[in-house]
């Protein structure tokens, strides 16, 4: 099984945090905590930044596992409007969410580009995997995986804290359970 667990709520919600690294709140670390309860795992991986990997810190112990950090894991870089309200940009960003590949983030990163960094995420998991990552990683994995589109990515409601449990075979994957 793969879990896949959205870090928790953060100090600044609402904004592009990308790569910028956004404190997670108290509760939202709790929240990821609470929705790793009894789930089985081998391993347990994390992005690097604080709201993804403080949250992987307490699931690990809690399952007496390491933890190991991989910054492939980490939200699309959104260069120039890292920590941006979105309603800020006006219309630049439209273009963006029509078509995050054709229209990226100006000095930031492509659609394709985080779903190359995904595809290698996931080739190096052996085994039952729990990992603690952002809402765009989780999207990309499901279009890996599921052979979806970007936009059907978005039909998959991702709030903090959520999980999505995959039993991967050779030759694909099945979602299993959707825990938001």
């Amino acid at each position: 099984m793969l879990h896949l667990i959205r870090h928790g709520a953060v100090d600044g919600a609402g904004r592009l945090n990308g790569h910028h690294d956004a404190m997670p709140l108290a509760e939202g670390l709790l929240a990821c905590r609470r929705r790793a309860r009894g789930l089985a795992a081998a391993q347990v991986m994390a992005s690097d930044l604080s709201r993804a990997r403080l949250a992987a810190e307490g699931i690990a112990q809690d399952l007496g596992l390491p933890l190991r950090l991989d910054p492939l894991w980490r939200e699309l870089d959104f260069g120039a409007w890292e920590g941006c309200d979105p309603a800020e940009l006006g219309g630049t960003i439209a273009a963006f969410w029509d078509d995050p590949q054709a229209n990226p983030p100006p000095g930031g990163e492509s659609w394709g580009d985080m779903q190359g960094r995904v595809a290698q995420a996931l080739r190096a998991i052996d085994g039952d995997a729990l990992v603690i990552t952002h809402a765009g990683p989780m999207r990309a994995a499901l279009g890996l995986l599921l052979g979806l589109s970007y936009r059907q990515t978005w039909a998959f409601h991702l709030p903090y804290a959520a999980r999505i449990s995959l039993r991967l075979w050779a030759d694909g994957a099945q979602v299993t359970e959707l825990a938001a």
